[in-house]
């Protein structure tokens, strides 16, 4: 799972407008100089207490004097690295655009690609001529049959739950190809519900006026959207697919039962789908989808899916025709005419995250290129921007942090020595990737032209799509990347028992050569042991050392484990960002436990670091001062409402402010900065939450 929530590869590439800005984009502003690498001095407000409002004592100035800008949704300690990375990425892609490359190679085609995204004028003058052929092929369904074939053709690879957590696909349902829960050698089949355009079924269902005040400004949106498209009465038609959309989310899984392994591993036959969810000619459609011959399934959300299917019978033809229709233009209406694009913005970049205005085209366009040929680009990146010594330093740094994660696990006082044995084993075969991967992508095939950015998307789709299915019954490759170089993130991977460090990431503010350990142990080992904690939290516990779905707790351990976990949960649901919304401690649990487990591996990686020395001082700060303020500096974020309620509705990490807090179950915190019991965050030791 990753450090921050990462979104779909068709997101990214068709929603950048949003999408990015929403999660973590931003510019520097007004940043005090720093004249040696470490912690930011004049970023704190150091007329806070740390123990009455951590977040503000480390980031109070910068939370001052930061505005965030009219095309961002928030803005935060990712946005220098960001905004590198595009840099970065452009100047790659201008450079492929002046090598005069032979035409089909990929240099040629990153190009091509980037270069017809950026024909504003051609666009505008194809109109909406490249969607129609499938618009009317939509039109010319006359049964429920052909229904069946289209929402097959409709299937597209775009969820991954657990290396991505991206649940969500406009599609009626989404395919995931990944190893097996069993522990199989071999890729199968996960196929997860689908069939709604905003977030998450509380967007439909929520009774609050803020939700009920969306879903008005949505109907008018998608009945917008149908009328640019040239549809007649397009607010009947809205109408329709907006209640279609409504019985579609009712059938959804929360994100909470989304998140429970357990619930989630349900193997189907390819037979067992016309008995346990009727209502859908699934023979049609897993033929319309290439994957008929699969025999071997496993449903993410089998209620939804008997749901839906019976909607598929239930609901008018014509109804889901419009459905069909809508939900294809809002895919593609990023690349559509000026009018289509805007109106696509104005709701979801908007309405939904407050932003005023679109990201400049360009870095629009570097989304895009990084969606459909990432790796190629990554290639590029890594060869330029990633030094040998920058991989070995941080290297050494993720053995320290796994070395120091051993001892916490031999340590614990609950945990039986089998049970210990079982989770070592974890540790012992877990791959690291740092900086790149050892395998890339191969996209010989693709076929990308210089003034067609609407079929360079199509193909790419299908494309993507048929490299999945194919791999389905493959031998697996545990050490596959799901991240290129140039993103600014890291993941675990459980069922490869896996994580990526991309490159990108691997960079000042978070990580710097010239740094104190104090301060790179605080920023980017903090997210080296949240990934690492990751292979053990609620999720990661359930796997075992060859990624397989497997109990391998003695039931006393894991009574000991859910019980703590549990007070984490409680303890997030006690923060509220707004008087009448507050955390779900449940939906983000898994988050906050890889942050705290994280934060303490970091902090013993980097006492271990130490030996028998002192850490130097800096600006006047000790060494685990300086540790836990870059820990604080590295969450330090400024997000639009509209946005930040988004993200505590549908994410499954915590609002930055939110989980710097982790730090208030770590012993070393209190005396590092003085924490006395009648300061607002003070917790009594044994109300603070130890588990790793």
């Amino acid at each position: 799972m990753p450090i921050t929530t990462r979104i779909s590869r068709i997101v990214v590439k068709y929603c950048a407008f949003f999408a990015l800005g929403f999660l973590f984009s931003a510019s520097a502003q007004d940043a005090p100089k720093q004249e040696s690498p470490g912690i930011v001095v004049g970023d704190m407000d150091r007329s806070v207490k740390p123990g009455d409002d951590f977040y503000r004592y480390c980031n109070g100035a910068w939370m001052n004097r930061t505005e965030i800008p009219p095309d961002r949704a928030s803005v935060g300690v990712f946005s220098t690295l960001l905004d590198l990375s595009n840099k970065r990425t452009v100047e790659l892609i201008e450079e492929a655009s002046n090598a005069n490359a032979a035409a089909g190679s990929v240099t040629r085609n990153m190009s091509y690609l980037y270069n017809s995204y950026m024909d504003e004028a051609g666009i505008e003058a194809k109109g909406l001529a490249p969607i129609k052929p499938h618009l009317d092929a939509i039109a010319a369904i006359r049964d429920k049959r052909e229904l069946a074939r289209a929402l097959g053709e409709s299937l597209r690879a775009d969820v991954d739950p657990l290396n991505n957590t991206n649940f969500h696909t406009a599609n009626l349902f989404g395919l995931w190809v990944a190893p097996d829960f069993s522990g199989s050698e071999r890729y199968t089949v996960y196929l997860l519900q689908g069939g709604v355009e905003l977030p998450d079924r509380e967007y439909y269902l929520d009774d609050s006026e803020h939700m009920r005040t969306i879903r008005t400004q949505y109907q008018a949106h998608v009945a917008a959207m149908l009328k640019l498209a040239g549809f007649s009465d397009p607010d009947a038609r809205a109408a329709r697919v907006f209640e279609l959309e409504h019985a579609i989310a009712a059938k959804h899984w929360t994100l909470d039962d989304d998140q429970d392994i357990h619930k989630t591993n349900n193997p189907w036959k390819e037979s067992d789908f016309a008995a346990k969810a009727p209502g859908l000619d699934w023979m049609e459609y897993f033929q319309a989808a290439g994957i008929s011959q699969q025999m071997n399934f496993i449903v993410w959300q089998p209620s939804a899916f008997t749901g839906e299917a019976a909607l598929v019978e239930s609901t008018p033809l014509e109804t889901w025709k419009d459905w069909l229709a809508y939900h294809l233009i809002e895919n593609f209406g990023g690349v559509l005419p000026k009018a289509v694009a805007e109106e696509r913005f104005a709701f979801f970049g908007k309405t939904l995250t407050g932003t005023p205005q679109q990201r400049p085209r360009w870095q629009r366009g570097v989304n895009v290129v990084n969606g459909v040929l990432g790796d190629e680009v990554g290639k590029l990146y890594a060869q330029q921007y990633f030094p040998p010594e920058a991989k070995a330093r941080a290297q050494a740094m993720v053995s320290n942090i796994t070395a120091a994660f051993r001892k916490r696990i031999d340590a614990l006082t609950w945990m039986d020595p089998a049970t210990k044995a079982e989770a070592q084993a974890k540790l012992n075969t877990l791959y690291v990737g740092i900086g790149y991967p050892e395998t890339w992508h191969d996209y010989s095939g693709l076929e990308i032209k210089a003034d067609d950015i609407f079929g360079n998307l199509w193909r790419d789709e299908l494309f993507e799509y048929h490299r999945e299915v194919r791999r389905i019954g493959k031998p697996i490759d545990r050490h596959e990347w799901s991240m290129t170089p140039q993103t600014v993130n890291a993941v675990n991977l459980p069922l490869q028992n896996a994580l990526n460090f991309p490159a990108a990431i691997l960079e000042p503010p978070f990580f710097d050569a010239k740094a104190p350990d104090a301060v790179n142990y605080g920023a980017i080992g903090s997210i080296i042991g949240h990934e690492i904690s990751h292979t053990f939290d609620t999720e990661g516990s359930t796997f075992d050392d060859k990624g397989a779905l497997r109990d391998w707790w003695k039931p006393a351990d894991l009574a000991h484990f859910n019980a703590d976990t549990t007070k984490l949960a409680e303890q997030y649901d006690a923060y509220k960002p707004f008087p009448d919304l507050s955390l779900h401690g449940k939906q983000t649990l898994a988050e906050n436990i890889a942050d705290l487990g994280g934060l303490a591996a970091a902090y013993d990686g980097y006492r271990a670091g130490l030996g028998n020395k002192t850490a130097p001082v800096d600006e006047g700060f000790s060494g685990d001062q300086q540790f836990f303020i870059a820990f604080g500096q590295a969450h330090k974020s400024k997000t639009r409402d509209a946005a930040l309620r988004r993200q505590v509705m549908t994410d499954p990490h915590s609002p930055a402010e939110y989980r710097s807090l982790t730090a208030r179950n770590i012993d070393a915190w209190y005396t590092a900065l003085q924490v006395s019991a009648s300061e607002k965050l003070y917790l009594a030791p044994e109300g603070r939450v130890r588990i790793w």
